[in-house]
């Protein structure tokens, strides 16, 4: 999908990736007492809280389930894995605009900033799900190698992310009402999506529906491997997956064949 020519420039401007990534991260903490202790506090006491509320003081209970901390696994499955999907997305839609000083005063290959995106979002992904598997091991909850099964799922959100991303990006310079919309469609869509409720409780004539929504089957096989140990059921993330190559293609084509333009808009 991202050509050979593509994949040049990229490893060329390793650096400036990289080093995009890095600068990021490091103003994100800026003028802080504690500066990068706040990427392990902030969502070690999110997991706190959802592990002491659900599972001690409202003693919420999945349907079938027993355990002291399943509804709190599988609440932080889905929200945690459901965060990284949206952050890609929020900056997705907004990486053009976002550079626009860059794009304008510098030449370099225009594939980066999707890339830099990306890297951002797995860099903060990475810390707080690393202390979410702590969590798992520290109370004997660790689901064991089918853990692994993990990366595949969330490669395909990060590529169905970037995917609508890139496309939302590209619009969101002509048609600045595009941004807004989506921001309010994101909220309705994180509800609509069996992350807070599991899919059992919703009536049997609009589960049907939930196979048109492409964040229910990889949300829903997060949550299959960490709560339950069970391997994802890959034949529903056949659509996802499908959709989230459409989305790429569509994404690239239009940033090859509007870049120009995008320049001048911005």
């Amino acid at each position: 999908m991202i050509s050979g020519m593509m994949m040049r420039a990229l490893w060329s401007y390793r650096g400036f990736v990289m080093g995009s990534v890095r600068r990021e991260f490091q103003a994100k903490y800026r003028n802080t007492m504690l500066g990068a202790a706040w990427t392990v506090l902030s969502p070690l006491a999110m997991i706190l809280v959802y592990t002491l509320i659900f599972s001690q003081v409202m003693k919420s209970r999945l349907p079938g389930d027993t355990s002291q901390y399943g509804y709190s696994i599988y609440l932080c499955a889905g929200i945690l894995t459901w965060g990284l999907f949206s952050e890609i997305l929020a900056r997705g839609q907004n990486m053009f605009l976002e550079h626009a000083n860059l794009l304008k005063k510098i030449s370099f290959p225009r594939i980066c900033l999707p890339v830099i995106v990306v890297l951002n979002a797995l860099s903060n992904f990475g810390i707080i799900f690393g202390l979410f598997t702590v969590f798992l091991l520290a109370s004997g909850q660790f689901p064991g190698a089918v853990f692994l099964l993990l990366a595949p799922v969330i490669g395909l959100m990060v590529l169905l992310a970037i995917g609508l991303g890139m496309v939302l990006g590209v619009l969101n310079v002509f048609f600045r009402d595009v941004g807004q919309f989506f921001t309010i469609f994101l909220q309705f869509w994180f509800w609509l999506t069996p992350i807070v409720y599991p899919s059992s409780i919703i009536p049997e004539g609009l589960r049907d529906a939930m196979a048109y929504n492409p964040m229910a089957a990889p949300i829903k096989a997060c949550q299959d491997i960490l709560v339950t140990g069970q391997a994802p059921h890959w034949a529903s993330l056949a659509g996802p997956f499908v959709l989230a190559l459409l989305l790429c293609a569509l994404g690239l084509y239009l940033f090859r064949h509007r870049a120009g333009e995008m320049v001048d808009e911005l």
